[in-house]
């Protein structure tokens, strides 16, 4: 099996942890033998996967004290950098593939958002807004389509007939793009951005340049894709929702800031500089506890089981 977008945290195991406990639960139900199972966890070259191997040692140990598992049982790692756009592994040689609050990032920023002269048609936004013209969600929704359909074409190939895949990933329950509860916290993000502008502490034109590598996908986008394909079958497709945060907006606030900036500040050093990077953080994590204080902030996401059509 195959973890597409591990990541590194500490987390990174779970999911094995939770299928292979979960087979051994059936195997022992039916009586049969635990199987071997060889795992490759996957992400972009830059990850840290060596501190994923580090914890392997304790997690195979927890896994040998739990249930009814014999000496015979293992399980094999292996770390697989490189983008899940494209092929990965050898033809047919996959049983069950997961990600996990990955596949809403793009492979690029869409390139249909720039006029002739490479400016961003977005003004002052960095991803779908109210304000943004039609053509920018034309252009997102566009990038999704080709990435995801190579995404789900290159999986067709690596997995066994009757192969699964569980997909997790940002979508939305509305037929327009924007909706809020997929939009808000970029808003806020280029909002934060908007104030360092107004206050001269970085330059209007290096936010022109910055715009998110995000989708987050309608269930009927998702399905659409799936269908243009052809080779899977939906066995599950539905929008979970969770709402964000304790209850304590300050504490909340921060933590989210904290989150968002794990996954951004690579790509927003690059644009404003590593040394407005605490400033734009600190903003942003005011600006979303004034809006914590006030609502609910509701993550939405679209949950995906696909079956390797025969």
């Amino acid at each position: 099996m195959a973890d597409l977008g591990c990541s590194s945290g500490t987390n990174a195991l779970s999911l094995i942890g939770d299928v292979v406990n979960g087979i051994d639960e059936r195997c022992h139900e039916k009586t049969r033998q635990v199987p071997q199972f060889m795992v490759f966890l996957n992400d972009l070259p830059g990850n840290d996967f060596n501190s994923i191997f580090v914890s392997f040692s304790d997690f195979g140990r927890r896994l040998k004290n739990v249930g009814r598992r014999d000496e015979s049982h293992s399980v094999f790692m292996a770390g697989v950098p490189g983008s899940f756009y494209g092929r990965l592994f050898p033809s047919n040689s996959l049983h069950f593939i997961h990600s996990g609050h990955s596949l809403h990032w793009l492979s690029q920023v869409p390139p249909g958002i720039f006029n002739e002269e490479g400016k961003s048609m977005n003004t002052r936004e960095i991803y779908i807004s109210k304000t943004s013209p039609p053509a920018i969600a034309k252009a997102y929704h566009q990038q999704f389509q080709k990435d995801f359909g190579s995404f789900l074409k290159s999986r067709s190939e690596e997995l066994v007939s009757e192969g699964r895949m569980a997909l997790i990933m940002s979508g939305r329950d509305t037929k327009e793009p924007c909706n809020k509860g997929t939009t808000l916290l970029w808003e806020l993000l280029a909002r934060s951005l908007s104030i360092m502008v107004a206050q001269g502490e970085i330059r209007g034109e290096d936010l022109e340049l910055y715009s998110a590598p995000f989708y987050a996908p309608s269930l009927k986008e998702i399905e659409d894709e799936v269908l243009r394909e052809g080779s899977f079958m939906v066995e599950y497709l539905e929008i979970f929702k969770d709402k964000i945060g304790s209850g304590d907006a300050k504490k909340d606030g921060v933590a989210l800031a904290k989150a968002i900036r794990a996954i951004q500040e690579p790509m927003l050093c690059h644009h404003i500089g590593r040394e407005a990077i605490d400033r734009l953080f600190h903003i942003y994590s005011e600006l979303l506890r004034e809006v914590m204080e006030k609502e609910e902030i509701v993550a939405v996401y679209a949950i995906v089981v696909l079956r390797r059509s025969p």
